[in-house]
């Protein structure tokens, strides 16, 4: 898809997007149940009301590209898939954790992937007030509260703010922040992350344990196009769409991609 159209369908994907967020806000201003998945991960009824608007926007923005959502049910089978040269990936609710304890660090993520790679990527937080989006090609943009304008990341700071999972705890973090020398551990739910160290707030992210491709894909581009870069542990780019399952590996996002933070966190001397 060239530049041009990437950036038409970014904006309407970030009017979807606040759509999306509007019903969950409606759902979060008052009581809700919370069951739980298959997977042990909680569902809300802001979960569903999101998906069902994002995937009626996305049927009616552009009927020939297939959708994978978190909350489609049954997902696709692998050899229906691996044939797809481009696809929306979609989490309605990402950090539905942080939606149940109240926090407001939840986001709404719908990423256009193309060739294994986002290349397209919108991030919005409805109880924050932010939207992130970006395309390949057309750097990263944001609108907050009060501002608005392009996304770039900062060089390496020192000490360090490194982002952390608010809600998922793994003991090889320990070890990972020691390796960084002195730092600042910041813990954020959801994309929030990635969209952090875009802003130039947060100069990496540290994944260790589960996540799911839905979980990533948009944050990746917005970063990725801000100047940082999501990897997996052994240095190579975090890809999608590349096998049966659709979790990630461990994985470092970061703002400053011209350090090898994934040479450091396996025990490299800091460069």
């Amino acid at each position: 898809m060239i530049e041009r159209d990437l950036e038409h369908l970014a904006r309407d994907c970030c009017e979807l997007a606040r759509v999306a967020g509007a019903a969950i806000m409606r759902v979060y201003a008052g009581e809700f149940a919370v069951e739980e998945k298959s997977d042990h991960s909680p569902l809300t009824a802001a979960d569903l009301a999101a998906h069902r608007a994002i995937l009626a926007g996305l049927q009616a923005l552009a009927p020939e590209i297939p959708v994978l959502s978190e909350e489609s049910g049954e997902q696709m089978a692998w050899s229906v898939r691996r044939t797809w040269d481009r696809y929306f990936l979609v989490d309605p609710l990402d950090g539905t954790r942080e939606f149940v304890k109240r926090n407001g660090e939840f986001t709404v993520n719908i990423a256009l992937i193309e060739g294994h790679a986002p290349a397209l990527g919108v991030v919005h937080a409805p109880a924050l007030g932010e939207t992130y989006w970006a395309w390949s090609g057309g750097h990263a943009h944001f609108e907050a509260k009060s501002q608005s304008g392009h996304l770039r990341t900062r060089a390496r700071a020192t000490p360090l703010v490194v982002a952390g999972s608010r809600s998922h705890g793994d003991p090889r973090m320990a070890a990972a922040l020691d390796k960084l020398g002195p730092h600042q551990l910041l813990p954020l739910g959801s994309s929030l992350k990635f969209c952090r160290a875009a802003r130039a707030q947060v100069d990496l992210y540290v994944r260790y344990g589960p996540t799911s491709e839905w979980d990533t894909a948009a944050g990746q581009c917005v970063l990725e196009q801000a100047g940082g870069a999501v990897r997996r542990m052994d240095g190579s780019p975090l890809g999608y769409n590349t096998k049966d399952s659709l979790l990630n590996p461990d994985f470092l996002a970061c703002g400053d991609a011209s350090v090898d933070w994934a040479g450091i966190l396996r025990g490299a001397a800091h460069g």
